[in-house]
C-alpha cells in the first residue's frame, strides 16, 4: 500500500501515529476511507488482486500512476506536493507489498512516466505549509476530538468498525428501519404511523391499518384486561420489584402459573419475561443437566430455541423441516441409552407452515426422547380453550414440554413453558435466565391472567371464529388476484416477493401511499431469497378494509413489476381456504 511518501507532506495523513500505519489491518480504513487517493486506490487494488493475486504491487502501479486517481496531478487538485518524488516530468511512488511480511517498502524497479505540471520549489513550500489546497487537510480539523485522539494513538475505533458493519446491511437491504405505529386500543386495527415529511423536519401523524399484529385477537385492547391491568397497577404498581427470588414474586405471579399449567394440562409451569427467554433457557438447563443429551432439531425452528440448543453445548442432530421420516431415520442411528429431546414448533411463524404434531410426538417416543413443542404462535388461536395446536388435534398429552407465550394472542407480555413437576422445577432452580432476570410487573400477570380466562370460555371461542372467517377472506381474495400467497394452512399469511429491495419498496409504498402497515421480513428473519410480507388477519378487519388492502397491494405490485400468478393458479378450494389445521396434523 502507499503511504510513506504521500504521508511525509500530507497534513493530514502526518496527523496519524507510524503506530496507527504499522498496525493498519481493520483500522486501515479509518484514514483511507477520507482520503480521494486511498480510498479508490483500495477499492482498485482488491479487485486486481482477485483477478491477479501475484502481481499487487504492478496492479498499484497501474493504479496510482493514473493522473485521475492522484490529486496531486489532477485538474480537481490543482495542489503540488514533494511527497511524489518528482525526477524529471516523472514520479516514483513508494509500495508497501501487503504481501511482505515485515512490510518493508519495496521500491517499483521502474518509474511510470506522468506528467508533472512546473511549479516553482516556493510555491510547492508555500502550500505544503497552509495545506490550502490539500485535499486532506480540513478532513482531520472536521473530526471531532474523540476520533482525532483515536487516530493520533493508533487505538482501535469501535464506531468506523460498526460504522462499516452497517453498510454492510444497509448495501444488501437487511438494514432494518423501524416504523413508528402506534395502536390505538379504541380503534384497533387502527394505529397512528408517525414519520418525518420531506418537507419538514419535525415528526407528522397520520392513521393507518395494521395487516402484520401479532396481538392476534385484539385481546390487548379488551375492556376487562385494560381494567385488570389498571386496577392492578393502581393496587401493586407498574414493577415487580425484583427478580422472583428477591422480592419479585407475588401471589398473582402463583396463579398464573396455576392457570397456564391447567390450560395446557400438565403438572406445573414457570413465568419468563419472554417466550425466547423461556426456549432459551428451559433447552439450555436441559442440555446442561442431562448428561449426553441429544437434540433433534427441526430445521425452520425459531432462533430462540437454536440459541438454547447452542447454549447448552449439547450434541445437535437436525432434520428437514416437518419431514417425520427423516426425523425416525436420525433417532434410529442414534445411541438408544442416550436421553434425547425432539424440539420443534407447532406453528412455524415465518412460513405459516404447522407441524404433523402427533406424528412427530409419536415417533419421538417410540425411541425414547422428551419432545419440546413451541406454541408460540398457537395458543390463545387455536383448540377448543385456546391451548394450541395439540389441544386442536386432540394431541396435547403427547407434548412433554410445552413453550408458550402471552404477548401475542393473549394481547399482553411474557413467555412461559409448562410440563411436568419436578422439570419445571429444576428449570426454575437451574436457568440463569429466570433466576438472574426481574419479574413479570404484576399488571401484566394479572392481565394476562384475565386474557387466558376470556379466551377459554365461550367469547373465546367466537373470537376464533371470527379470526378463522377473516383469515379465509383474505386468502381467497389475495389469490382470486394472483398475489402470490404461500399454500399453507396456519393464520399466518406469506405474501412472496424473494428480493430484498423489492419488499422493503412494498412495504414503503404500502404505508406512505396507502396507509396499509404490513412489515417487510428480510434476512436474517428468512433465507435470503426467500423475503416476503406477513400478513395476519384478525377479526377486527372487515371485508371491506380486506378488498382496500387487496387493491392497494396490486396497485404497488404493478409499481414495482412484480409478478402475479396466472389465471389457471388463481382458484380457491371453498371452505379449504379458512381451514387452519389439516386433518393429518
Amino acid at each position: 500500500m502507499i503511504f510513506n511518501q504521500v504521508r511525509s507532506k500530507c497534513p493530514f495523513l502526518t496527523r496519524v501515529s507510524s503506530a496507527f500505519l504499522r498496525k493498519s489491518g481493520p483500522s486501515f480504513g479509518i484514514f483511507a476511507s477520507r482520503c480521494p487517493v486511498m480510498g479508490k486506490v483500495l477499492s482498485s487494488d482488491a479487485q486486481q488482486q482477485q483477478k491477479q493475486p501475484s502481481s499487487s504491487l504492478a496492479a498499484h502501479a497501474a493504479v496510482t500512476s493514473r493522473p485521475d486517481y492522484c490529486p496531486f496531478h489532477a485538474p480537481a487538485f490543482p495542489c503540488r506536493r514533494d511527497c511524489l518524488s518528482s525526477n524529471g516530468n516523472h514520479c516514483t511512488l513508494d509500495f508497501t507489498n501487503p504481501a511482505s511480511g515485515d512490510g518493508a517498502a519495496q521500491k517499483k524497479p521502474a518509474p511510470v512516466p506522468v506528467p508533472v505540471t512546473a511549479e516553482s520549489d516556493d510555491a510547492v513550500a508555500a502550500s505544503a505549509k497552509d495545506g490550502a489546497n490539500c485535499p486532506f487537510s480540513h478532513l482531520f480539523e472536521q473530526m471531532d476530538d474523540r476520533e482525532k485522539k483515536t487516530m493520533e494513538k493508533g487505538a482501535f475505533d469501535f464506531e468506523a468498525f460498526f460504522g462499516r458493519k452497517l453498510d454492510e446491511k444497509k448495501n444488501d437491504a437487511s438494514y432494518r428501519v423501524f416504523k413508528t405505529v402506534q395502536r390505538l386500543a379504541a380503534n384497533f386495527p387502527r394505529a397512528e404511523n408517525y414519520y418525518r415529511s420531506a418537507e419538514k423536519s419535525v415528526r407528522e401523524m397520520r392513521e393507518v391499518t395494521i395487516w402484520c399484529a401479532n396481538d392476534y385477537l385484539g385481546m390487548s385492547r379488551h375492556p376487562t384486561v385494560l381494567r385488570t391491568a389498571k386496577d392492578t397497577a393502581d393496587k401493586y404498581g407498574v414493577g415487580a420489584g425484583g427478580t422472583r427470588n428477591i422480592s419479585g414474586n407475588g401471589i398473582l405471579h402463583e396463579a398464573l402459573e396455576a392457570g397456564i399449567a391447567d390450560l395446557h394440562r400438565k403438572d406445573a409451569a414457570l413465568l419468563f419475561t419472554s417466550c425466547y427467554n423461556a426456549n432459551d433457557t428451559a433447552l439450555t438447563v436441559l442440555g446442561n443437566e442431562l448428561p449426553n443429551l441429544i437434540y433433534f432439531s427441526d430445521s425452520g425452528n425459531h432462533r430462540s430455541m437454536i440459541e438454547g440448543i447452542r447454549h447448552s453445548g449439547a450434541k445437535k442432530v437436525i432434520f428437514r423441516h416437518n419431514d417425520v421420516d427423516h426425523l425416525e431415520e436420525l433417532l434410529q442411528k442414534a445411541d438408544p441409552a442416550a436421553p434425547k429431546v425432539v424440539a420443534f414448533e407447532s406453528v412455524y411463524s415465518m412460513a405459516g407452515t404447522i407441524s404433523p404434531l402427533k406424528r412427530m410426538c409419536d415417533v419421538a417416543h417410540k425411541y425414547g426422547a422428551l419432545t419440546f413443542v413451541d406454541e408460540v404462535h398457537a395458543v390463545g388461536l387455536y383448540g377448543s380453550r385456546g391451548a394450541g395446536v395439540g389441544e386442536e388435534i386432540g394431541a396435547a398429552s403427547d407434548i412433554d414440554i410445552v413453550s408458550g407465550t402471552l404477548g401475542k394472542a393473549f394481547g399482553v407480555h411474557g413467555g412461559y413453558i409448562a410440563g411436568g413437576r419436578n422439570l419445571v422445577d429444576a428449570v426454575r432452580s437451574y436457568g440463569a435466565g429466570f433466576i438472574f432476570t426481574t419479574a413479570l410487573p404484576p399488571m401484566n400477570v394479572a392481565a394476562a391472567l384475565a386474557s387466558i380466562q376470556i379466551l377459554s370460555g365461550d367469547e373465546g371461542r367466537e373470537l376464533r371464529a371470527g379470526h378463522r372467517c377473516a383469515v379465509g377472506v383474505a386468502k381467497t381474495k389475495l389469490t382470486e388476484a394472483g398475489i402470490p400467497i404461500g399454500a399453507v394452512p396456519s393464520h399466518i399469511i406469506p405474501v412472496q416477493v424473494n428480493e430484498a429491495k423489492a419488499c422493503q419498496a412494498v412495504c414503503d409504498d404500502l404505508l406512505n401511499d396507502h396507509g396499509i402497515y404490513v412489515q417487510a421480513i428480510n434476512y436474517p428473519t428468512v433465507p435470503r431469497g426467500e423475503e416476503k410480507l406477513r400478513v395476519t388477519p384478525g377479526p377486527f378487519h372487515t371485508p371491506e378494509m380486506t378488498d382496500r388492502f387487496v387493491d392497494a397491494l396490486l396497485a404497488v405490485w404493478e409499481k414495482h413489476r412484480l409478478s402475479l400468478r396466472p389465471p389457471s393458479e388463481r382458484v380457491v378450494g371453498g371452505e379449504a381456504a379458512a381451514r387452519l389445521v389439516p386433518s393429518q396434523a
